[in-house]
């Protein structure tokens, strides 16, 4: 990374397999950047089957872990957030000097969940500097005060707590530099609310969490997207609540494409013989934007 913190992002590439899926093979296809969610990493089992699916469909893929997740954080000292886009913008700056045959033809972004939020905001701030060929987000939140709501009720308490402790776990790893307050903060956290008012926030910068929140969400960075992007979402999602999906004026900007499904949960969306219906939906996507 470039911001002189001397912290190295890890991934994972696998070259797309030629001739399957399309005429072309994988020299004419973008790269997939695949980009995990909170507590994720490139093992997570949503990344590896979209790896596959990606692959199989003859498209080159790079599995990104973020700040301090997975195999990255014994080489960062700091933590990614919802709107740490920088950090990918500088991700496929790096990528482009070292190896710049993957990204010839472009690049496509697949965010999941909260990265997805992150990757929106990327697409507005950095979609007109970099080949960015189109975006894909699913179940990703794009209010992240609604969002944080939602994770309170009590119908999300085991999965709050699974996921926060995960976090919690990875922030305090080995590789993280932390002052005393920021781990007392950490271990004090019952709640996301909590945890992004009394660390996210402060370490980087905002205010409290309602400040981080209004300056990251993705639904204040929409307007300004450009390149083609498909937001995938669930009507059923537990987590991440489809309010700011119906209330957003999509039509008015025609670079935006919102598929809301009726049913899917929060990054499920499995379809007939257990094919992943998300998937197949974001590959369609990609063929007749790119």
């Amino acid at each position: 990374m470039a911001d002189g913190s001397g912290d190295r992002l890890w991934a994972l590439y696998n070259a797309g397999q030629s001739g399957r899926g399309s005429r072309g093979g994988c020299g004419a296809k973008p790269l997939v950047i695949l980009i995990h969610g909170i507590a994720g990493c490139e093992d997570s089992s949503y990344i590896i089957t979209a790896t596959r699916y990606f692959l199989e469909q003859g498209y080159p893929t790079l599995r990104l872990n973020l700040r301090g997740a997975g195999p990255s954080r014994p080489t960062c000292s700091l933590q990614s957030h919802a709107g740490r886009s920088r950090d990918l913008a500088e991700a496929v700056r790096a990528l482009g000097d070292l190896a710049p045959a993957t990204i010839a033809q472009g690049f496509v972004v697949v965010g999941f969940s909260l990265a997805g939020n992150m990757s929106l905001k990327f697409a507005a701030e950095y979609g007109g500097e970099l080949p960015l060929r189109a975006l894909v987000t699913i179940s990703s939140p794009i209010d992240l005060a609604a969002t944080s709501a939602s994770m309170l009720r009590p119908r999300n308490a085991l999965y709050n707590r699974k996921l926060l402790a995960d976090f919690c776990r990875e922030c305090l790893a080995p590789g993280a530099v932390l002052s005393g307050s920021e781990r007392d903060a950490i271990l004090a956290a019952r709640n996301f609310v909590d945890l992004d008012d009394n660390f996210i926030a402060p370490r980087n910068g905002y205010k409290d969490a309602y400040d981080y929140w209004e300056n990251c969400q993705a639904k204040a960075h929409l307007a300004g997207i450009t390149t083609p992007t498909l937001l995938i979402h669930a009507h059923d999602d537990p987590i991440v609540p489809i309010s700011p999906y119906l209330n957003y004026p999509w039509q008015d900007n025609s670079a935006l494409e919102p598929v809301l499904s009726r049913n899917g949960g929060h990054v499920g969306f499995h379809g007939a013989e257990n094919k992943a219906w998300h998937l197949d939906t974001a590959l369609k996507f990609l063929g007749q934007r790119l």
